[in-house]
């Protein structure tokens, strides 16, 4: 008798983290694929979003909210001891999530209004379905994860709002405030796992979180990014940064234990916390003109979230699969070009600004490297069972 598979048997919907972080690991390649041909003229688009907007948008709330959303619906579970989304619930949040990449292409075949809103809705149910496990274990103070999805959602509105007529110059502070809120919510988590991680990773290892440092530290942060989408500069944004900079050097440093260079599902996120001091640092500068916001930005989201986030699906993909937590060689190799990556997107402009075009060109081949590498190794993880025989 034939054997029939519905969509709850298979292991890609078992938790949040196994479809989010393979759909993730894929939209790196499509979307930045994409991005080139059409930074090179090689093809055009009819895209619902301009194209500086499409690319903004996409690796935004295509790539990085599906790493969120693959993080905490996991991270949500462990903390409460209660089940989160899974099977054919996970798979149908899944291809919203897909619906939301395909459909501004569709611009002139579909209402504008249609698009918008398959776009904006997966925010809103992911706050939901986070939310319900939450309340139900009384965890309040996890609220705030709820709370950051939400104000992803009104960042990507005012994007739509903007684009379907409804209010003038949105569009930018959309996309400022969700790339501020991305990276608090980064800032809020690594107060939580960097600690444990680099305890969990190291024998003979205790580091303890310090809670004025994490206030400081992430209040500096929201500082910077406040007064950027109220326009702030000059010497006022370049305190602030240069503050914001300052503490959360000190915060990471009151981690940072030497042996993490010989574990690299340590070194790979304290180098991405390294490249979010940058970032403060650049915009500092940027607040007199000395560089382009363009770099600044692409600190915080190239380097910064680019290289955490690779660095956290790594890990909790092996840890949530009952593997040992060691990067193969192949996956240290796309630590390393990651980090390349936003060398040649961040730093070398500033020293061969003549050579910007071919910097980002290669910036762009080096991203592609390191996710080809990374989704040749974890999508066989991700997509079979655990190792251990365990549910999940």
């Amino acid at each position: 008798m034939m054997k029939i598979h519905t969509v709850s048997g298979y292991p890609l919907f078992a938790l949040g983290f196994r479809v989010f972080f393979a759909l993730a690991g894929l939209s790196a390649l499509v979307l930045l694929v994409l991005w080139s041909a059409f930074f090179k003229g090689a093809l055009t688009q009819d895209n619902y979003f301009s194209s500086t907007y499409w690319h903004a948008h996409e690796m935004l709330m295509g790539y990085s909210v599906a790493v969120i959303a693959g993080f905490l619906l996991t991270a949500v579970k462990n903390w409460t001891g209660l089940e989160t989304v899974t099977g054919r619930p996970l798979a149908g949040l899944a291809l919203l999530w897909l619906y939301g990449r395909v459909v501004p292409f569709y611009e002139g075949l579909l209402p504008d209004a249609l698009i918008a809103l398959v776009d904006f809705a997966f925010l809103p149910i992911l706050a939901y379905l986070v939310s319900k496990p939450i309340l139900h274990a009384r965890q309040y103070k996890n609220l705030i994860f709820v709370g950051l999805l939400l104000l992803l959602s009104v960042g990507n509105g005012l994007i739509h709002s903007e684009i379907l007529g409804l209010q003038k110059n949105t569009a930018q502070t959309g996309i400022q405030t969700i790339m501020a809120t991305i990276i608090v919510l980064i800032l809020i988590i690594a107060g939580r796992v960097f600690p444990f991680f680099t305890n969990r990773g190291l024998s003979a290892t205790l580091v303890i979180r310090n809670p004025i440092l994490d206030v400081a530290a992430i209040a500096s942060a929201v500082l910077v990014f406040d007064l950027q989408i109220f326009g702030t500069t000059g010497i006022v944004l370049a305190s602030a940064a240069i503050i914001a900079a300052v503490a959360n050097l000190v915060r990471v440093y009151s981690w940072y234990v030497q042996k993490i260079w010989y574990v690299p599902l340590l070194w790979v996120l304290y180098t991405g916390y390294g490249w979010l001091i940058l970032g403060f640092v650049l915009t500092a500068c940027s607040a007199y003109a000395q560089v382009s916001p363009s770099l600044a930005s692409h600190a915080f989201t190239l380097g910064g979230i680019g290289v955490l986030t690779v660095g956290m699906m790594a890990r909790v993909s092996l840890g949530h699969t009952g593997r040992a937590l060691r990067a193969s060689n192949s996956i240290v190799i796309a630590f390393v070009l990651i980090n390349l990556a936003a060398l040649f997107r961040v730093l070398l402009p500033i020293a061969l600004p003549a050579w910007y075009g071919s910097l980002i060109y290669i910036s762009i081949l080096l991203w592609l490297a390191a996710f080809s590498l990374f989704v040749f190794v974890y999508l066989p993880i991700l997509s079979n069972p655990r190792v251990d025989g365990q549910e999940g």
